[in-house]
This record gives C-alpha cells, sequence and structure tokens, in this order.
C-alpha cells in the first residue's frame, strides 16, 4: 500500500517542528531541546551539522513513522549513521530531519547461507569480531567505528580488497525505508533497480535500516606494518610505489607520511615525529607473505610487525583514531604512480616540506577492483591504480583553515595526474558525485532517483539529483 506523504499545508520550519513534536514525541529532538547538539553532531566533530530536527530511531517502524511525518509537514530526510563524511554535504539541513541510525546496531550471522544481517547504525567492530568467531570475514574498512551500512553503500575498499573487489558487491540485500514510507527489501530478485542503485549510490534512494553482507572463508592472514624515520620517506614511497607495478591481486597495502604531534598517549619513539608506515595484508600462508613483502623488508624498517594475524584484529591494522575527531581532509585518483607522480607527491607532502596534514596517504586499488563484478551494483569497479588522501586534524577554526589550506595545495600539486574521478567514501567537501561513477552509471542513477522519490524527500551526503 501506498502512504501519501504530500505536504498537507505550506508550513514555516517552526511550525513543522511543532508538528513533528506533536506526532512523534521524544522520537524527534528540536533545536530547543538540551540534548539537540549531542544528537545533531557527527563523528567529525568539525562539521557543524543544524538540522530541523533530529531522530535517532531504535527500529525499522520508528524509521517508517519519522519519514512519513517529515513528509506530510513539508521537510526533507537526511540518513546518517556516524556521520564519518558529514563534510562531504552540500545541501543546507535547515529544513530537513537528520536521521541518526547509530542505535540500530543490531548484528545476526546465518552460516547457512554464510551471510551476516547488519542493523544500519553497526560498526565494523560491532561486526567484524562476531564473524571471526565462526573463521569467516566481511569486506570491513580500515577503522573499526567507521558504519557498516555508509561504509559499504558507498563502494567500500579494506584489506582484502584486491583479491576480492569492493565491499558493495558483496551485499546480498538492502533493507530501507522509501520515500513513500514503506519498508522494503531490495536484493537481486526483488526491487532489483533499487538493488542495483544503492551499492554505490548511498542515500538517495531511501533510509537503509538494515544490510546482509556476504561472509568469506578468511580466518587470518599475513598482515602488519613497517615504519621508517621519516627521513627515508623519498627512499621507502618510491621503492613502494615501484614493488605495486606488478603485486599480485592476494596483497592489498597502503603507503603513509605520518606527522605525529607529541602527545603523551604516543609512544615516546613515536611522539612528535614524522614517519614513513607501509601496511597491509597478504592472503596467503606466510612464506608466500614474507615473499611478497621482501623488496620493502629488505629497506630495514626500524619497526616489522607483519606476521599471522587474526582477522578479527585487521581492523585496527591501519590505527585510524577512534571516537569522534575533528578533521579536514581531501583525496583524489591515480592511474598509476610514476616518477613524475611521485615527485609531485614528495614535493607536496614530504618530510621537508611546512606542511599540517597528520596523514598523507596513497592505497594501491587494481586487481579485483579494477574488473566490473558480475551483477555488481552502481559502482560496481574502479577504473584506476591509487587512491590519494591527505586528514588534518582541527581542533579550532584556525587550526582547520591551516589543514584545509594544506589539502588544497596538495589537490592542485597533484591535479594535473589525477583521472578527475572521485570515490565518494573519501570526499571531505561537497565535490560533484558524478565523477564517481560511468556516464551510463549516473543516467541510470538519476533514472532510478526519479522513480523512487521523485519529489526528492531525501538529502543524503553526495546526492543523486532528482531533475532531469
Amino acid at each position: 500500500m501506498s502512504i501519501t506523504t504530500t505536504p498537507t499545508t505550506p508550513t514555516t520550519t517552526a511550525a513543522a517542528e511543532l508538528a513533528l513534536r506533536h506526532e512523534l514525541g521524544d522520537l524527534v529532538r528540536l533545536p530547543m531541546d538540551d540534548d539537540y547538539d549531542v544528537v545533531r553532531t557527527p563523528w567529525n566533530v568539525a562539521v557543524a551539522q543544524r538540522p530541523a530536527a533530529v531522530s535517532v530511531p531504535t527500529s525499522a517502524d520508528d524509521v517508517v513513522r519519522v519519514v512519513r511525518a517529515a513528509a506530510r509537514h513539508g521537510l526533507r530526510v537526511a540518513p546518517q549513521g556516524t556521520g564519518h563524511g558529514a563534510g562531504a554535504r552540500d545541501t543546507d539541513l535547515s529544513r530537513t530531519v537528520l536521521v541518526r541510525t547509530t542505535a540500530m546496531r543490531d548484528v545476526s550471522v546465518d552460516l547457512t547461507t554464510r551471510t551476516v544481517r547488519v542493523g544500519a547504525g553497526a560498526i565494523w567492530d560491532d561486526v567484524v569480531p562476531v564473524v571471526a568467531e565462526h573463521g569467516l570475514a566481511v569486506l570491513h574498512g580500515s577503522s573499526p567505528d567507521v558504519g557498516v551500512v555508509g561504509y559499504t553503500l558507498g563502494g567500500g575498499i579494506g584489506w582484502y580488497a584486491r583479491a576480492h573487489g569492493l565491499s558493495a558487491n558483496h551485499v546480498r540485500a538492502v533493507e530501507l525505508v522509501t520515500a513513500e514510507g514503506e519498508l522494503v527489501r531490495a536484493s537481486a530478485e526483488e526491487h532489483t533497480d533499487l538493488f542495483w542503485a544503492v551499492r554505490g549510490g548511498g542515500g538517495s534512494f531511501g533510509v537503509v535500516t538494515a544490510i546482509e553482507l556476504e561472509l568469506l572463508p578468511i580466518a587470518d592472514a599475513y598482515a602488519g606494518m613497517l615504519l621508517w624515520d621519516g627521513s627515508r620517506a623519498d627512499e621507502v614511497v618510491r621503492t613502494w610505489a615501484r614493488w605495486t607495478h606488478d603485486l599480485p591481486e592476494d596483497t592489498t597495502t597502503s603507503c603513509r607520511i605520518l606527522r605525529l604531534p607529541p602527545l603523551p598517549e604516543l609512544p615516546p619513539f613515536l611522539s612528535g615525529r614524522t614517519v614513513v608506515v607501509v601496511d597491509g595484508a597478504v592472503l596467503g600462508d606466510d612464506a608466500t607473505g614474507a615473499a611478497r613483502i621482501a623488496a620493502l623488508r629488505a629497506l630495514e624498517p626500524e619497526m616489522d610487525t607483519f606476521a599471522r594475524t587474526p582477522a578479527a584484529a585487521l581492523s585496527r591494522l591501519h590505527m585510524d583514531p577512534e571516537g569522534p575527531t575533528p578533521s579536514v581532509g581531501g583525496s583524489l585518483t591515480l592511474d598509476g604512480l610514476d616518477d613524475a607522480t611521485v615527485d609531485a607527491f614528495l614535493g607536496a607532502v614530504g618530510p621537508d616540506v611546512p606542511c599540517a596534514l597528520l596523514v598523507s596517504e596513497l592505497r594501491h586499488l587494481g586487481g579485483a577492483l579494477a574488473r566490473r563484478a558480475r551483477d555488481g551494483g552502481a559502482l560496481d569497479h574502479l577504473p584506476f591504480g591509487y587512491l590519494a588522501f591527505f586528514v588534518a586534524v582541527a581542533p579550532t577554526p584556525e587550526v582547520a583553515a591551516l589543514g584545509a589550506a594544506d589539502v588544497a595545495r596538495v589537490r592542485e600539486a597533484l591535479g594535473q595526474l589525477s583521472t578527475g574521478r572521485e570515490l565518494l567514501n573519501f570526499a571531505e567537501g561537497p565535490v560533484d558525485a558524478s565523477t564517481a561513477f560511468d556516464a551510463a552509471a549516473w543516467e541510470r542513477l538519476r533514472a532510478v532517483r526519479r522513480s523512487v522519490d521523485p519529489t526528492g524527500l531525501f538529502a543524503p551526503t553526495n546526492e543523486v539529483p532528482v531533475g532531469a
């Protein structure tokens, strides 16, 4: 049954907020509520999002009620989980209900179908240890507190990516509330256009309440990190870049220059230092793993943790910050890493360059990521070989401005070498979402959006527009 969601009468934002409170009670928090600032704040606390109302539903039925009420009162709906990529939003939220799904964190494993069903608010730390108990793994990312749904439906690249491709293409089903206020299940057998669109197209098509993911028979990997002093950056980055050119698909790594602040919580030998780190995982036995990284070990790192590592530990391999963190950042994609590209990278972020960036990272893609997935979604492959990603911590507006200036400087330095394609999961500021897709996929995404949300009820990050 379809639900009429056309606004009953034109209304002011204040009137709509009061109508929501009357209809939904404590299921919505309004700007006058004491906890409004708490529930509106995303993981990236440097982003000040100020919606008309915030809802933190605990069930799919709650989401249905919120979507129907928002539509009736002339407000849009913005789905959000953790809010890691909140800075990429370019829509005004002043007439929008922000739906934070953070309370919906149920996880259930089905060993018969070898799948896991995950609530929309779950983070990887809710899922990875649970499936690891069964000798299985999911295609998780490099941070344990990133939201499963946002990461996965935005594409998803992690430590198994070169062997198994994008996480989005290992989704078995998605449960979501549509613009008509209906809870539907989209899969390869039902609501197939919707299923195609959300896998890579993200939150423009509804509020996801749960997702079903394929599980892989991975119990452990040969994984770890190699660390050198920052003075070795030129040698290490160039060696790593050459090493990746013919690397088998069983190996996925990143190379980072880290400018670590002098913080007491850091080990004394790292505090205040600039270092170069290569980390990653090899899906093979110890002999295979050791052979894969031999060329890097020959550079005699001062720290080497590569060893047999349980799958449950891999989500913390990258040592990404956990908990709400203020940051600014940016990314771009590269076809390859030739000498000119490495020159540009080191010239922009090398250890002798004054720079506010905490992380200057290169990720090796290719392998299965570069091949179109059979029956894949809107983002079924990545037609580029590397990702460059830059982050600065932004505890104050002044420091944020310095970090943003460095991000812009680095993007400009590497811009002529970029593919021009965006990877939306790594967008830290507003970007043209169409640049994440090929032309045919983008036009199909827009057609699906017009079909399922013709009035533009949903206001996601990296929105697929409704207009023709």
